[in-house]
């Protein structure tokens, strides 16, 4: 078995496990809900409506969007409740409609019997009506688990690890054998259940016990291999907590040895969606690590929830750009000199949220504006002005978020940019589409290497209306208060240059290497290339 392969089984305890948490506790409670609700509409007509009006509408909010509407709700928190309340409201339609439909379908004839032999309400209910609808609410909650198991990948953004975890890895990284992988096993998990379910409902409409029998023994084998490193490990981390003394992140632990003295303490860091931050998020790891402390990254998150998970403690650390916070969270529409606005943002933080802004990594990843360079050498374009005679017959594409931030509506607005076609797609095939003229211009950042790589032309910016994004890293409110974290990362600031950070973007996306490898070649002093 080659390395990488060996490296994507190793994770697959860990991530099969969080799926099963999340996907399974999530079908159970559905069931425990939808089918009393859809006893109670069954009932009462003027329930029934209602209620199936509103869970036809919760079906109809996409499935990422509902889990980022949970972690609002929720205030900001991060992982396990998030994802679980948004998958609790999917599995509910399939099974509510099911039940409302199978109690419907009970001949009337012998539920008149029931009552010609004394039954009562109950009792006709629950020895005549349920078992002649279970079938069919078999079938509801077969359905339900394929949608949650399925829909169960997309908690990653949310900080829910999951089999999700691979495909946007894989995605983000252009690791294709990864995201295949995350793919099989998703697949592999929701046909198991599927034909457990099955099973089930064969056994009920055939009235036979063997197939119920051999479901149960199919699902406990599967929670059983999923589940037991999940619970082993939270076995052993209670024993070891119930063993230690008690700390808190505001406490110091006594430094004997300044290399170690972050032993005995864990770090939850944050990191977006793209290439960069997943790097420095490993990088940060490797640092905290190798001082002692144990620590879990969060990858492929969005700038407001990793934002509002930072602010409620929900994660301890990660690193964020200047323009980024003055646009998103100051609210701020004209940007300003450098300097001025690592203040200004810094002084915002620690006010507003009790956030530490520790400083600046010492380089600046802005978004640009790029196209081909033979394309703008041919058309004469050399800065953004340049582009309104052309943009008739021009495509921009960007990732999503960029097309509703307002560094897009300023830049737009400022050099009259309306009739440019905008185009959204992940950033992973963004540098590819402009490569291969399947589009015109992207919007790309300043540190990516592909943009030399594919011979890109940064198109100039004379009206500033990019602000500056000055990499700088933050703490959350309990984390700012561990005077030991805030040493270990006090030698990391001004430490990365532009060229640098573009050199180890350029060994992940272009190049293939791991993550890994990028955070070790920036942690070198001087940073010198990998060995080929």
């Amino acid at each position: 078995m080659n390395e990488a392969l060996h490296e994507l089984f190793e994770k697959l305890p860990d991530y099969l496990g969080g799926h099963l948490l999340l996907a399974v506790p999530a079908i159970i409670g559905g069931v425990l809900l939808s089918v009393p609700l859809g006893i109670l509409a069954h009932r009462n007509a003027t329930l029934r409506g209602p209620l199936m009006t509103v869970a036809s509408l919760a079906q109809t909010i996409p499935s990422i969007a509902l889990l980022a509407i949970m972690v609002a709700v929720l205030g900001g928190t991060i992982g396990y409740r998030p994802a679980f309340i948004a998958l609790l409201v999917y599995s509910m339609l399939p099974i509510l409609r099911n039940t409302l439909t199978g109690l419907q379908g009970v001949d009337p004839a012998m539920t008149e019997a029931a009552r010609g032999v004394g039954m009562t309400a109950r009792q006709t209910l629950w020895q005549v009506q349920l078992p002649l609808a279970l079938p069919v609410i078999l079938a509801g909650i077969r359905t339900a688990t394929v949608w949650v198991v399925g829909i169960t990948t997309l908690s990653t953004p949310v900080g829910a690890p999951s089999l999700g975890n691979y495909i946007f890895s894989g995605l983000q990284l252009r690791d294709w054998p990864q995201v295949y992988f995350g793919c099989f096993f998703a697949m592999a998990l929701t046909l198991v259940l599927d034909r457990a379910v099955r099973l089930l409902e064969i056994a009920a409409t055939r009235r036979r016990r063997g197939p119920a029998w051999f479901a149960v023994a199919i699902l406990a084998i599967v929670l059983a291999g999923g589940l037991a490193p999940a619970l082993l490990s939270a076995f052993d981390s209670l024993r070891s907590t119930r063993s230690a003394p008690g700390r808190s992140a505001g406490t110091s632990l006594p430094p004997t040895d300044p290399a170690k003295r972050l032993v005995g303490r864990d770090y939850t860091i944050g990191a977006k969606g793209f290439t960069e931050q997943a790097i420095l998020g490993e990088w940060l790891s490797q640092v905290l690590e190798d001082r002692g402390a144990e620590t879990k990254v969060l990858g492929n998150m969005g700038s407001t929830i990793l934002f509002d998970a930072l602010r409620n403690d929900s994660i301890d650390l990660y690193i964020d750009y200047t323009g980024t916070i003055w646009t998103t969270v100051m609210k701020r529409d004209k940007p300003i000199r450098r300097v001025p606005m690592f203040v200004d943002v810094a002084g915002h933080l620690r006010n507003e949220f009790g956030i530490l802004c520790v400083g600046r990594l010492g380089f600046e990843n802005t978004y640009c504006l790029a196209m081909r360079r033979q394309q703008a050498d041919r058309l004469g374009i050399r800065q953004i002005g340049d582009l309104p005679p052309h943009l008739a017959r021009m495509t921009l594409a960007g990732d999503p978020e960029f097309f509703g931030r307002p560094e897009w509506i300023r830049v737009r607005d400022r050099y009259n940019l309306d009739g440019v076609k905008t185009q959204g797609m992940d950033a992973t095939f963004m540098y590819q589409a402009v490569r291969d003229d399947q589009v015109d211009l992207i919007s790309g950042f300043s540190t990516d290497g592909r943009l030399a790589a594919y011979d890109l032309t940064l198109l100039e910016d004379p009206e500033q209306a990019f602000p500056p994004y000055d990499a700088i890293i933050l703490l959350s409110p309990a984390a700012s208060r561990d005077s030991a974290l805030v040493r270990t990362l006090l030698p990391l600031l001004n430490q990365i240059d532009g060229d640098t950070m573009r050199r180890a973007n350029l060994l992940v996306d272009v190049e293939g290497r791991r993550i890994s490898e990028a955070a070790r070649f920036l942690l070198e002093d001087p940073p010198k290339d990998p060995e080929r």
